[in-house]
């Protein structure tokens, strides 16, 4: 069968597959008419990018611009290309996405990717080509994460993916299998998806509140080896769900999404923490994570597999060893009861609370639409040039927030809210 022709062989595949692409542009994005549009996708994803394609032009868009890329160019590289090349990105096309956004496009990525696709490469190599990526990147980065532009991800059921999800099953019964929990995660097998999401949003935004005005100074997180105590940014907010861009656009950055969110103090994490949940990462599944913070650094990381993977990635700079975000989310959100692992974090970290490494977000403060880097990087925001979020939540593990008096309450029990 053509996987560029078509999505499925299952029947519903291709309405719900069209009732995706109305959610992303008109959820995801809440495009604007007049907006331009850059998308990015692996070519496997092209059903889909046409239909948000299509979708985006009758919300009127004026451009619609995509970027593909494809898995059998990017291991050629690996298998042919110079050492020295490793530390080659392309800026020019970075700067321009960056250029893109400036001038007011939306941001639109279609993820599916092969989550062992790097699997066996050179990890020196991989972390060299992802760290030069990265600081290419940085610019246009810089305006998704301050929020600057409306921005969305939206997931495709790649085959590679399927496979490594379902091994056990064919190809095509293991790809219909992942469609089924895709259109279950985005609420397109409901009857009407975007009400089903302006639904959902205002549970999240009643909750980013409730958690806003209590303004704990740490939570605290305890369970199976782990005793970790967060402390929280000076003027932080709590995200989720619908987020209003500095361009005035209302959208849901994430695709799915069951989180609620917040930036760390960079300097002020203490404890040790356990993954309840493998991080798949560049190419490699990376079991067991343990670390210890002491004054917001880690000083001793760990896992069963996967070692110096995330060595690598705890080494790309000095920010990347202190958090950038933590998240809280029920321990039987949807995703969670699917009883799936999805070697994809963009679900994996909706089944679980997490915690990030790396670049926080500015939109997680009070006034995080007129904060300067200054006074981001003085209250506790964390720089680095790479983002990963790895679960630490489960029914096992209880949540507590701190506040400035150190006296403690319960948010969490069991993995689930109290109140």
């Amino acid at each position: 069968m053509d996987q560029i022709a078509t999505a499925s062989a299952h029947p519903g595949t291709q309405e719900s597959l069209a009732r995706l692409a109305d959610v992303a542009v008109r959820v995801g994005l809440n495009l604007r008419a007049g907006q331009e549009v850059v998308m990015t996708a692996s070519i496997e994803a092209l059903p889909l990018a046409r239909l948000i394609t299509d979708a985006a032009y009758k919300a009127g868009a004026s451009l619609v611009t995509t970027l593909f890329s494809d898995d059998q160019q990017a291991l050629s590289r690996f298998r042919h290309a110079t050492s020295e090349s490793f530390d080659t990105a392309p800026g020019w096309l970075f700067d321009g996405m960056a250029e893109a956004f400036r001038r007011g496009a939306a941001r639109l990525a279609i993820v599916g990717e092969d989550p062992s696709l790097l699997a066996g490469q050179d990890a020196a190599l991989v972390a060299r080509a992802n760290r030069a990526r990265a600081q290419a990147y940085r610019p246009a980065l810089e305006l998704i994460t301050a929020s600057a532009i409306n921005w969305s991800l939206v997931p495709y059921a790649s085959p590679a993916w399927a496979r490594a999800m379902f091994p056990e099953l064919p190809e095509a019964e293991a790809v219909d299998r992942l469609w089924a929990a895709i259109f279950a995660a985005t609420r397109v097998d409901m009857a009407d998806p975007v009400a089903a999401w302006d639904s959902h949003n205002a549970v999240l935004m009643a909750r980013r509140k409730l958690l806003t005005g209590r303004n704990y100074a740490a939570l605290r997180f305890r369970g199976p080896g782990t005793d970790l105590t967060v402390g929280l940014a000076e003027g932080h907010a709590w995200m989720g769900g619908q987020s209003t861009a500095l361009n005035g656009i209302t959208g849901n950055p994430n695709i799915p999404t069951e989180e609620v969110f917040t930036t760390p103090h960079a300097a002020r994490t203490t404890g040790h923490v356990v993954a309840t949940k493998p991080l798949a990462y560049q190419g490699t599944l990376i079991r067991d994570i343990r670390v210890r913070f002491e004054g917001g650094v880690i000083v001793e990381a760990s896992a069963s597999t996967g070692q110096e993977v995330l060595e690598r990635m705890i080494g790309s700079d000095e920010g990347a060893r202190r958090l950038g975000e933590v998240a809280l989310v029920p321990a039987s959100s949807p995703i969670s009861r699917s009883g799936l692992l999805f070697l994809n974090t963009l679900f994996d970290e909706n089944a679980a609370s997490h915690i990030a490494l790396g670049q926080a977000y500015k939109k997680c403060f009070t006034d995080g639409d007129t904060i300067t880097q200054e006074d981001f990087t003085a209250r506790g925001g964390n720089s680095s040039l790479i983002h990963v979020d790895w679960m630490i939540g489960s029914a096992q593990v209880d949540v507590d927030g701190i506040d400035i008096k150190g006296a403690a309450e319960p948010v969490m029990r069991a993995g689930e809210w109290v109140g």
